[in-house]
């Protein structure tokens, strides 16, 4: 990612960027760089062309370098960001590859509700409010579906009422999103909702555990 938004007056000033730079710099760039695919996505009709995430990077670097170095890759001076992740207990690591060995092996059935929701998701990460909106209330109506059918769903009882409360407020919130764009406030509902599939979800797998 190349930002030519702001240019130093010399070399000093910009070791000194750079010696401050780091993370909340990186997700910045990388917040315009999602920007400029999602439009090429639509402009190509492109379905696989997917945002690009932090946790996706093998290595990534800030630095700094005149036109021409740039161009070709190579830099005056850069550094490289390394993330230092939180240990996580053994179970929690084992967790999602014992679900998927499970999902690939036809033991456990994928429900339309968790992709729908995965999706909503990336669009309201990215602040796509009018998608996110859209893409909820079929996350969540499905979810209801979905659910009620499963063979927790004695368990799941109070998670399918709390999000049968939420049908209204989405579906309004979603009513706007076909006539123009969202306010804070029903960004709010939104995420409130999604968080709740989200949670009726995770209480699913934990129910068939």
């Amino acid at each position: 990612m190349i930002d030519v938004g702001e240019q130093f007056p010399d070399e000093h000033q910009a070791a000194a960027w750079l010696s401050g730079a780091g993370e909340e710099q990186l997700a910045a760039d990388l917040a315009v760089l999602n920007r400029a695919l999602h439009a090429f996505r639509l402009a190509t009709a492109d379905p696989y062309l997917n945002p690009v995430e932090r946790h996706q990077a093998l290595v990534a670097r800030i630095g700094y370098g005149r036109g021409e170095e740039v161009a070709d890759g190579l830099w005056t001076d850069a550094r490289e960001l390394v993330v230092l992740g939180r240990r996580q207990r053994r179970s929690r690591i084992l967790h999602p590859q014992a679900r998927l060995a499970a999902l690939l092996g036809g033991r456990e059935r994928p429900l339309a509700s968790e992709e729908l929701a995965l999706r909503a998701r990336l669009d309201l990460d990215h602040d796509r409010r009018r998608e996110a909106a859209l893409q909820v209330l079929v996350a969540l109506d499905a979810a209801i579906a979905e659910l009620v059918s499963e063979p927790q769903a004695a368990a799941l009882e109070e998670r399918i009422e709390e999000l049968r409360g939420q049908r209204d407020p989405v579906a309004h919130v979603a009513q706007a999103a076909l006539e123009g764009p969202l306010d804070d406030a029903q960004r709010q509902t939104i995420e409130f909702a999604l968080g709740r599939i989200e949670a009726a979800l995770r209480a699913r797998l934990v129910a068939g555990s």
